[in-house]
């Protein structure tokens, strides 16, 4: 017997051996775990993912059910396709799987993982919350920094305007990001970093947030094998490290900017930054922040302000120059409730619900996280009819379900008109058949804040500009999976000027 024959044979004992010891473990379970397809001894169904995560559930779903399970290395994930089951997680359950799954790489960049999305569910956690969601993302706030984002939206309608007088195409996605950027930073610190220093700071910026963005979708075998992880065996910690000590020294230099000038000086717009810093400075026990906490929000509402907005607003345009006649009509709606004598402004947004049904309805065609953020039960719990083992990864594929033919009229199809005759809010996390945002006590903070700024930018694209495919570059709308979800080609179109007034274009 040659070498090669002894290491097959002792390869095939050690499978035997392995599938045994699973399928004896699951039998002393009571209910057992979901079902799903068979692994590799030791490396389980790593092998057999595919790139688009979301796509290959949805076919997994259809052959082992609504909840399956798949091994991913030493981590047993769990897949939801089911408004069902995602409601006994996110709703009855909802204390239980209320921590997120955190990736290795994720506490290197958001100092220790100590703010929102990476906190463990717990007083602090809610505490900051808590912060988010009643002083810096409240109303009153997104009301105070309207300017902000009107001023950044308006520098780009110019830029457009310029291309659309040239009769030049231009790539659609690359303005929307430029603008998105600068409208989350101009609300994090924008009263702070102006002038020449705001361009560099942006392009520092936006190199670090790519950086950070890319190793945070890197496969890591720290995530499949945790027991491995203080070895770092990829480097992909230490290479994160770079960029986040990066980005903590630009906000060290944005604070101690803050923190020299006149805080209490009138006619300066408060952003983010200045509620922050008036609360660490704040005695109160139930709200005491480090300046670690601090730049942690930041680092927060930089990474998850960004990219979520942004696509959804790219979807959008892409899917309503796929269909003229969609966005003819939201244009008519624009034209009455704005006419074409004037700009859009934010106040205009409650009366345009067919805009609103735009949104929706790209948020369920395009579902910008498609599995949101993946859940970690804290205590073994029965979930379907099964058991889910504490510290298991939870997969909710809320791609699936919004496109799913018996919860969905022809689910393919991009049609504003199914939300138009909807009375309720669909974006609250209440409706388990559509949930863009997640739910529970782990629903997206920012809702308020993203719906602002998508619906103001997609009414001002429409209402300020007609716009055209270039023949050659007419393409489809495909996605191409990660955290967030992306458009897969460049959106390229030539903007042509369609308001009376060209000082509306000033």
């Amino acid at each position: 017997m040659d070498n090669l024959e002894y290491v097959l044979i002792v390869m095939a004992v050690f499978s035997v051996f392995w599938y045994l010891c699973l399928y004896t473990n699951s039998k002393r379970l009571s209910p057992p775990l979901p079902p799903g397809p068979w692994g590799l001894p030791i490396i389980g169904n790593l092998p057999f993912l595919q790139p688009e995560l979301h796509t290959y559930f949805q076919g997994l779903a259809k052959q082992h059910g609504p909840i399956f399970k798949l091994w991913l290395g030493a981590k047993l994930a769990i897949v939801v396709t089911s408004p069902e089951v995602a409601q006994e997680i996110l709703k009855t359950n909802d204390a239980i799987f209320a921590n997120h799954d955190v990736p290795a790489v994720a506490p290197a960049n958001t100092y220790g993982g100590i703010e929102i999305v990476w906190s463990p569910y717990g007083p602090k956690w809610r505490m900051l919350r808590k912060l988010c969601v009643n002083r810096i993302l409240s109303n009153a706030m997104l009301d105070s920094s309207i300017e902000l984002r009107r001023g950044e939206t308006r520098r780009t309608v110019r830029s457009l305007a310029d291309q659309a007088r040239a009769g030049s195409p231009v790539n659609l996605g690359e303005h929307i990001f430029l603008m998105i950027l600068n409208v989350v930073t101009q609300m994090l610190w924008g009263t702070t970093v102006k002038g020449e220093e705001r361009e560099s700071v942006g392009a520092e910026f936006l190199e670090l947030v790519t950086e950070m963005n890319g190793l945070l979708l890197k496969p890591n075998i720290s995530d499949f094998f945790p027991v491995l992880s203080r070895f770092d065996l990829q480097g992909l910690v230490k290479r994160m490290k770079r960029p986040a000590q990066r980005m903590d020294q630009m906000f060290d230099r944005i604070i101690n900017q803050r923190l020299g000038m006149d805080r209490d000086s009138d006619g300066r717009t408060v952003d983010f930054l200045d509620v922050l810093l008036k609360v660490k400075d704040e005695e109160d026990d139930k709200t005491k922040l480090t300046m670690n906490d601090v730049k942690a929000l930041l680092m927060d509402m930089v990474l998850a302000g960004t990219d979520t907005s942004l696509h959804v607003i790219e979807f959008a345009m892409a899917e309503l120059l796929q269909n003229p006649d969609i966005m003819k009509r939201a244009q008519q709606e624009l034209d009455k409730v704005v006419g074409t004598y004037k700009v859009v402004e934010e106040y205009h947004i409650s009366k345009l619900p067919y805009i609103l049904a735009i949104m929706k309805e790209t948020l369920r065609l395009h579902t910008i996280i498609p599995l949101l953020v993946p859940r970690r039960p804290s205590q073994t719990t029965v979930v379907g009819g099964f058991t889910i083992p504490k510290d298991s990864k939870i997969f909710i594929n809320v791609w699936a379900m919004h496109r799913n033919p018996n919860i969905w009229e022809d689910p393919l199809k991009f049609d504003p008109d199914r939300f138009l005759d909807k009375s309720c809010d669909f974006i609250n996390g209440n409706d388990f058949n559509y949930l863009p945002f997640g739910s529970g006590r782990r629903i997206c903070p920012g809702m308020n804040m993203g719906e602002r700024v998508v619906l103001f930018n997609i009414a001002t694209f429409l209402h300020s500009f007609d716009w055209i495919f270039p023949e050659a570059e007419r393409v489809e709308v495909e996605e191409t999976f990660g955290i967030v979800l992306k458009l897969k080609n460049p959106l390229i179109a030539t903007p042509v000027l369609r308001l009376t007034d060209p000082n509306l274009y000033l």
